[in-house]
C-alpha cells in the first residue's frame, strides 16, 4: 500500500496529543512506561482506571470494523490508528491492560460472533470496564494448539469447562477469558474444538496461580477450570479452530508498529550503556549495534508494507520470526556491552528482595522467551512452509 500521513491524519495527531497531554496526569503520569512485556501485571489497579479514562475519550476500538460510535468507540483509518499508537508511545503512556479485549476478542466478535454477543461485550470493552485474558496454551499443548486437552460439556444453554491453561497473561486481573476447548471428544486435533467465553469470577470453579519467572516477576499464570460455566460460544459449536486462527491473524498489524517504538527505546538504552561504559569502542560490538539499528528499520518498512494487506497467510509468521529473533539478540547485546558488570544487580542482596534486576537485565531474561511465546519459531516456519511454499504437511 502507499503509506503516508495526510492533512486529516495530522489533525488527528494534534487531537490525540492534546487529549493525552490533558489526561495523562497525576497517578496516570506516575505509571509512565509501566506495563508491557515482562511487566504486564505491574500497577494493574491504576492501569485499569486508565482504561476507563481512555474509554471515556472514545480511544478504545479505533481499529474495529464497525460503524462510528456503534459501541461507544471512535473508528480510525489505518493511518490514524498508527498516529494514535505513535503518540501513545511518544508520551510513554501506561502499558494497556485492556489490549487483549480490544485488539483480539473484539475484532473476533465483529467477524464471527452474533449480534447479541457484540452488544453484550463490545460496549463494556470500549468503556474500559471489562478486561479479558486468553485461554489457549496448555502444559502439553503450547505451540501445538490443536493438541489441547481442556474439555467442555453441554450444560443447559451453555457449557461446563474443565482443564488447565498456562502462560495466561493478566488472568488475575481479567473479568473474562476466551477459552479454546474440546466439545466433541470423538474428534481429533483441530476438529471438535469450540471458542468459549468464560467469566473469571467463579470461586471454587476457577483457580489462578501466578508463575514466578527467572526475572523475579510473575507476569504469567496457570489457570485451572473445574466445571467452570461458559455461557457463550462464538461461531457455533465445533468452529473453534477457525475462530481461533482468525484471532491469531489479528495479533499483528498496527500493534507491530507500536511494538517497534518500544524496541527503538530499548535499543537507545543499550547504545547509551555502550557509550557510557566504553564498549562502543569495540569494533565488533559497534558493528552489532549498527546491525540492530538497521534491522529495526527494515522491520518497520516491512510492517508498513504489509499494513492492511489481506490474504497473505505468511505475513504474520514472517513478522513474528523477524521481531522475535531481533529482540532476543538485543537482550544478549544488552549484557555484552556491559561485560562482567552485567552479572551484578542494582542493589545488594537482602532477604526481603533477593532478586532485584535493572531494566537491561530484565530485558535479557525476558527476551529468552521471544522465540517461543505467541507461536514458536519452529511453528512459524512450518506455517510458511505449508501455507506459502506448499510443502507437504508435517505428520503429527
Amino acid at each position: 500500500m502507499d503509506f503516508g500521513f495526510g492533512c486529516a491524519d495530522e489533525a488527528f495527531r494534534g487531537e490525540a496529543r492534546e487529549w493525552l497531554t490533558g489526561h495523562l496526569v497525576g497517578d496516570y503520569a506516575a505509571l509512565a512506561g509501566v506495563g508491557g512485556p515482562g511487566s504486564e501485571h505491574e500497577g494493574a489497579g491504576v492501569r485499569r482506571e486508565w482504561e476507563r479514562e481512555l474509554g471515556s475519550g472514545g480511544w478504545i476500538g479505533l481499529g474495529w470494523e464497525c460503524a462510528e460510535g456503534a459501541y461507544g468507540n471512535r473508528v480510525g483509518s489505518l493511518t490514524q490508528q498508527v498516529v494514535w499508537a505513535e503518540e501513545y508511545a511518544r508520551v510513554r503512556a501506561p502499558g494497556r491492560v485492556g489490549h487483549i479485549g480490544e485488539n483480539l476478542l473484539a475484532p473476533t466478535l465483529i467477524a464471527a460472533g452474533d449480534e447479541a454477543q457484540r452488544r453484550r461485550f463490545l460496549p463494556a470493552i470500549a468503556r474500559g470496564e471489562e478486561l479479558w485474558c486468553q485461554g489457549y496454551s496448555e502444559p502439553e499443548a503450547g505451540s501445538d494448539l490443536a493438541g489441547l486437552r481442556t474439555v467442555a460439556v453441554r450444560d443447559g444453554g451453555g457449557y461446563r469447562v474443565s482443564g488447565q491453561k498456562i502462560w495466561t497473561s493478566l488472568a488475575g486481573e481479567a473479568d473474562w477469558c476466551f477459552v479454546l476447548a474440546r466439545t466433541d471428544p470423538g474428534e481429533r486435533r483441530h476438529r471438535g474444538l469450540s471458542f468459549l467465553l468464560v467469566p473469571m469470577d467463579q470461586p471454587g470453579r476457577i483457580e489462578v496461580r501466578p508463575i514466578r519467572q527467572m526475572s523475579g516477576t510473575a507476569e504469567f499464570n496457570e489457570v485451572f477450570f473445574d466445571g467452570a460455566r461458559a455461557p457463550h460460544v462464538v461461531g457455533g459449536e465445533g468452529a473453534g479452530w477457525r475462530v481461533a486462527m482468525g484471532l491469531l491473524a489479528r495479533e499483528r498489524g498496527v500493534s507491530t508498529l507500536v511494538q517497534q517504538i518500544g524496541f527503538a527505546a530499548e535499543l537507545a538504552a543499550v547504545i547509551a550503556a555502550a557509550v557510557r561504559g566504553g564498549a562502543v569502542r569495540d569494533p565488533v560490538l559497534r558493528e552489532q549495534l549498527v546491525r540492530q539499528w538497521a534491522e529495526l528499520r527494515v522491520m518497520r518498512w516491512n510492517a508498513l508494507r504489509t499494513l492492511g494487506a489481506a490474504g497473505d497467510p505468511g505475513a504474520p509468521s514472517v513478522a513474528k520470526l523477524l521481531w522475535g529473533g531481533w529482540h532476543q539478540r538485543l537482550g544478549e547485546l544488552a549484557m555484552r556491552v556491559r561485560g562482567a558488570a552485567a552479572a551484578l544487580g542494582p542493589v545488594d542482596w537482602r532477604a526481603g528482595a533477593p532478586y532485584e534486576l535493572d531494566a537491561l537485565q530484565r530485558l535479557f531474561l525476558f527476551t529468552r522467551a521471544d522465540t517461543l511465546y505467541g507461536g514458536s519459531d519452529e511453528i512459524q516456519r512450518n506455517i510458511i512452509a505449508e501455507r506459502v511454499l506448499g510443502l507437504p504437511r508435517l505428520e503429527r
